[in-house]
């Protein structure tokens, strides 16, 4: 067993991987054009009209070639579909930005074969029964009719019968920078479930709003279910399809843990950085509500995703990070994600270290009673990649009697480098290292 030079022990580690419920989409264009095609949207939208079609910041898997075949399906029709940047704050409140998130997907205008446009700039379009504006994106005002386009999941913040979806797009997303902001404001003085249907409401009756495509992921970030959903039915079809992604929602493997090791956080991989719902901190900052699991001690962030060009929204909820995450962060387009949501802690940044060495011997005493080769330590690469865990071997038992786990290899030592560091990727750690 490893022992540093402060003469704590290292716990050793072993790899899991878990068995989820997995239905998954097997041709992505077909079952867009499917979906569509059910609606019967010709009855509304006219040769030489123009659709503006949303595009988020969130990685959701595929999402480029979702929007392709909506794109194709409307040339179908004879209409002119166009591209729109969807992201309130993201990208510092910028459009060109934002336009960059969105061809970091592969959403481009040459791949999928119409404009993008991408504007920061708003129409007002009236009030709401409590009193304050409701912004929608000019270049999606000025279209003929609007696809919203949205992953449906639970939201990291909020809990109710309809959480993060087509309806919040229709919300932050079409409502930029300056929709959010009075959004999240709204928020504070009402709950999340008002604000999201009183919005919702004015936008679905002033917006031209034609139709959207719901997106519901499996544990393992795939493509699990397509819907189109009719303007008339956005909100029940919600609630149904919400039931269907709380479901298929990754989880850790386990239900309690002294650390979580995180390799990186971004937008791309959750609205929070890290999803909420996976970590345990829907509801507080630094410990789990006391019916919440899991139950996570300490959370340490290793990095950022390129795909958030640095921000680092959610690194407020970890305790420990390494120095590296600091340097990546860009706290301008941070600070102004996280002030316009209301999440003003979410940009606060944790203790940092300049080694994973470093960290770990700093995190290990702060878990309580618990001997350090003892500790409970989880290990991944993102909150949406949690299908193989490293677990230290407190852990090692229970797994072996679990059915819906398989052990991938016997624990063995943390292969720290000459340096303090890990590997980057909890990936990069092969199983087939020094087997105990």
């Amino acid at each position: 067993m490893s022992v540093t030079s402060n003469g704590i022990e290292y716990p050793k580690m072993f790899r899991v991987r878990q068995k989820f419920e997995a239905p998954r989409v097997l041709d992505i264009p077909a079952e867009v054009a499917k979906e569509l095609t059910r609606l019967q949207l010709g009855q509304k939208v006219k040769p030489g009209q123009t659709v503006a079609i949303t595009a988020g910041s969130r990685g959701i898997a595929n999402i480029a070639t979702i929007i392709k075949a909506a794109v194709a399906h409307f040339q179908e029709l004879g209409a002119k579909p166009f591209i729109v940047t969807a992201m309130g704050s993201h990208g510092g409140g910028t459009a060109e930005a934002q336009r960059r998130i969105i061809e970091g997907y592969g959403i481009t205008e040459e791949f999928c074969g119409c404009p993008i446009l991408a504007s920061m700039e708003t129409v007002i379009v009236c009030e709401t029964d409590e009193g304050f504006p409701v912004h929608f994106d000019k270049h999606a005002f000025g279209a003929d009719h609007v696809l919203v386009v949205g992953r449906v999941k639970p939201h990291t913040d909020f809990v109710g019968d309809i959480e993060s979806g087509l309806m919040k797009m229709m919300l932050i997303g079409l409502g930029k920078h300056e929709g959010a902001k009075i959004y999240h404001r709204a928020i504070q003085n009402y709950s999340f479930g008002q604000i999201l249907r009183s919005v919702g409401a004015r936008v679905l009756e002033h917006c031209r709003i034609v139709a959207g495509l719901a997106i519901i992921e499996n544990a393992y970030d795939e493509t699990a279910k397509i819907a189109a959903v009719g303007s008339h039915e956005f909100e029940a079809r919600e609630r149904e399809l919400l039931i269907l992604a709380r479901q298929w929602l990754a989880r850790l493997p386990f239900r309690v843990a002294d650390i979580l090791f995180i390799d990186e956080i971004g937008k791309n991989i959750s609205g929070a950085g890290m999803d909420t719902n996976v970590v345990g901190r829907k509801f507080q900052m630094h410990a789990p509500a006391p019916d919440e699991y899991p139950k996570v001690k300490r959370i340490a962030v290793r990095g950022l995703t390129p795909e958030t060009h640095g921000n680092a929204s959610g690194i407020g909820m970890a305790e420990f990070c390494t120095s590296r995450a600091v340097r990546e962060t860009d706290m301008h387009i941070t600070r102004i994600n996280c002030l316009t949501s209301g999440h003003v802690g979410a940009c606060m940044l944790p203790v940092d270290f300049e080694t994973d060495k470093e960290l770990l011997d700093a995190a290990l005493p702060t878990i309580g009673l618990t001997d350090p080769p003892d500790a409970k330590i989880l290990w991944i690469r993102n909150t949406l990649d949690v299908a193989e865990v490293e677990c230290s071997q407190a852990y090692w038992t229970e797994a072996q009697s679990r059915d819906d786990l398989e052990i991938l290899c016997e624990p063995r030592e943390l292969p720290f480098d000459e340096n303090g560091n890990l590997p980057a990727s909890v990936h990069e750690l092969g199983t087939e290292m020094s087997q105990a």
